[in-house]
């Protein structure tokens, strides 16, 4: 395996690696080093069905359904993300992390291209743990113990989601959901600590107004996703995504309206942020 770097603060493509056939022990544990080191890793040239998309990601953690959309017949935990020609707004078109409205968010999600426009559609992600360190140590302090309230309703994320449920969403009623989680998390498994709150999903702070909290979150949340922070990828057709939701966020570039373009996405299972 040969892992090349796409940008300074976080992102690199694996090669080398077929993920349509098993994958040794070895192999699985260079790749999870690999994520746990670049907060999001990708593959070229993985043309996979859906099984071996779901084994690749067992090796790498428990697949969970996502909350408002079906997934894929056969198969509950691959949903479409998806964005037809004739839609104007694609599926969570904002900075976020997946599902923090959740008392246990993803530990990571991949994606998968099945059918990508001519041009347009990268996605961007943004290095958390950068976010974080570069602060100053009174703004950390600040912060560090600080809960912030993640909801699922937030109008600018809730519309990226009204064509996929008018699609593909499931029958019952669509709850919201909201969570509380430390606004500073510590990663279980590198020990940093990461920025974890995000524009698409945190819509106050424990004991404070809702005039006290918004200006401080509004400069996290433009702080958060600096230039110097993040790398963009441009994806192929077969190309795969995995990003690490503790640490990282991510944002699908709208710019392909007229275009059709098709994503398969399975996400893990995580722990409660602490």
């Amino acid at each position: 395996m040969n892992i090349k770097r796409i940008a300074g603060a976080l992102g690199a493509e694996l090669h080398g690696v077929n993920l349509k056939q098993p994958l040794s022990l070895d192999l699985q544990q260079q790749i999870q080093a690999a994520l746990l080191d670049h907060l999001v890793i990708f593959f070229r040239d993985q043309d996979l069905t859906p099984t071996e998309f779901i084994r690749f990601a067992k090796y790498m953690g428990t697949p969970i359904e996502y909350p408002f959309v079906n997934g894929m017949d056969g198969f509950p935990c691959v949903i479409e993300v998806k964005k037809l020609a004739h839609e104007k707004v694609n599926f969570g078109g904002i900075w976020h992390s997946d599902t923090t409205y959740l008392q246990n968010p993803p530990m990571g999600s991949m994606l998968l291209a099945i059918e990508i426009p001519p041009y347009g559609g990268d996605t961007l992600f943004a290095n958390q743990y950068l976010a974080y360190e570069s602060l100053s140590p009174t703004m950390q302090s600040m912060i560090n113990g600080l809960i912030g309230i993640s909801s699922s309703s937030n109008a600018d994320v809730s519309k990226t989601r009204e064509d996929r449920i008018k699609s593909d969403g499931k029958q019952e009623e669509v709850k919201s959901y909201e969570a509380h989680h430390p606004m500073v998390r510590t990663h279980p498994l590198t020990g940093r600590k990461a920025l974890y709150v995000n524009v698409a999903h945190t819509s106050g702070i424990v004991g404070l107004t809702d005039q006290e909290s918004a200006p401080l979150l509004q400069f996290l949340f433009a702080h958060q996703v600096k230039a110097e922070f993040t790398c963009r990828f441009v994806w192929q057709t077969h190309s795969l995504a995995f990003w690490d939701n503790r640490c990282a966020q991510h944002n699908p570039v709208n710019d392909y309206h007229g275009f059709k373009r098709l994503m398969h996405r399975i996400t893990l299972e995580g722990d409660v942020p602490a």
